[in-house]
């Protein structure tokens, strides 16, 4: 007696490529992880090192914002032109990670124009990162099959964290070592190398048949006029902006008020990075357990009670415990957003709804600091008062999503009762 394998294609390929597409995606990001400390955290005292004025220091910040936003609408006319999804997101996320080397090339410039080629250098790979951040994303859903997108975002989310911290300590240990500028050099050859491992991970990664990413060009109407994705927009500007708004204020508050020194502020950031680490873990349980919506809403919480303890307490050891708390609970509310998007987000339309998620995403991430930071500039409100306006304007979201979840329960909780009498009521 012979048996049939009624296995079809597209599963018998998801089980041989899956594995490995799970495999390089934590491995890159953590590769990725390691290298970015070079720019997101030494970048700016690079800059004071020489001599940049606090306006430049601004710019290096909003400008590949400012840049990424824009080129991220040409995302799907590159993926297009690249012919492939991995051909696309290798070529942009090379172009994205020159942002490591080019500032070791600052010194071979005139001290006067040094500052500004770090503008430059910041700048021009933005362009890519608009386009890489759009193209990753679909590749990340075409990869993996939706049941799995919050877990291996979970995943990547925790190890990113781990190679940043490392790669914090390990950079500040040779920063101090060395001499300068030579140290900030080589520092940044090694986060190129670096991010270039991590990219010849992602080159590995293969879109699986089953959920392959579709063509077709982007069309912005049609995706908000999905309820599901105008609630996952709403969401996300809601917890990124409330987040945002007083994430540079807060080493005013620590640095000016109470006298921390670049010690204490690697220790702050460490203690948000490991908590976050942690965070990352245990977050695909708790979305499995109460949903994306329930956690977004409760992690954006626990980042307004950060933001409380911040505002009201004078001791630097409390404050590392409200890192702690910000980095774990952001962490939290960042993964299940990705979970919420993936869940209200058709297989079908997931190239043109990735590219106007991360768009609401990146602006938010603009508007937000800029309303803090003028809060603070132009108006007689101190730093204590911004931090806890922001607690407040924190806990509001929170609250308005938790009851939009909600009402989306006991709605979907009635079409079912309708539906089983509706049902009993046939002959």
């Amino acid at each position: 007696m012979t048996t049939t394998d009624h296995t079809s294609p597209d599963a018998v390929q998801t089980a041989d490529r899956l594995p490995t597409n799970l495999h390089m995606l934590v491995a890159e990001v953590f590769l990725f992880g390691l290298a970015l400390p070079a720019t997101a955290r030494f970048l700016p005292i690079y800059a004071i090192r020489l001599d940049a004025s606090a306006a430049l220091l601004g710019w290096l910040t909003a400008l590949p914002a400012i840049v990424a936003l824009v080129s991220s609408a040409f995302s799907e006319w590159w993926r297009r032109k690249c012919g492939s999804l991995e051909r696309a997101t290798v070529l942009s996320g090379f172009g994205y990670r020159v942002l490591f080397i080019l500032p070791a090339f600052t010194p071979f410039f005139p001290a006067q124009w040094q500052t500004t080629w770090l503008l430059v250098a910041v700048g021009l790979p933005a362009i890519a990162q608009g386009i890489s951040a759009v193209v990753f994303m679909v590749m990340l859903r075409s990869s993996v099959p939706d049941a799995r997108v919050t877990a291996i975002v979970s995943r990547r989310s925790m190890m990113f964290n781990v190679g940043v911290a490392t790669g914090t300590l390990a950079f500040g240990v040779w920063l101090e070592q060395a001499v300068f500028p030579f140290n900030y050099q080589m520092m940044y050859v090694v986060a190129f190398a670096l991010s270039l491992i991590s990219l010849e991970h992602v080159r590995r990664i293969r879109v699986l048949d089953s959920v392959s990413a579709p063509t077709g060009p982007p069309d912005p109407a049609k995706a908000l006029a999905s309820p599901g994705f105008r609630r996952v927009a709403l969401v996300t500007m809601l917890s990124h902006i409330t987040f945002f708004t007083i994430v540079p204020i807060i080493p005013l508050r620590l640095v000016n008020e109470l006298g921390a020194n670049e010690g204490y502020m690697s220790l702050f950031a460490l203690a948000e990075l490991l908590a976050a680490a942690i965070m990352a873990s245990q977050t695909g349980r708790l979305v499995r357990r109460w949903g994306s919506q329930t956690v977004i809403a409760v992690g954006l919480f626990g980042t307004a009670l950060a933001a409380l303890i911040l505002g009201l307490s004078d001791s630097l050891t409390v404050a590392l415990g409200a890192a702690a708390l910000s980095g774990g609970m952001w962490t939290m509310c960042a993964v299940s957003g990705f979970g919420f998007f993936a869940e209200n987000t058709p297989q079908a339309s997931v190239s043109r709804f990735t590219r106007i998620f991360n768009q609401v995403t990146m602006f938010a991430a603009f508007v937000g600091p800029l309303v803090g930071s003028q809060l603070v500039s132009s108006t007689p409100l101190t730093i204590t008062t911004v931090l806890l306006l922001g607690a407040v304007a924190r806990t509001a979201a929170a609250a308005w999503i938790f009851s939009d979840d909600l009402r989306g329960w006991s709605q979907r909780r009635m079409l079912r009762a309708r539906a089983r009498r509706a049902h009993g009521s046939r002959p």
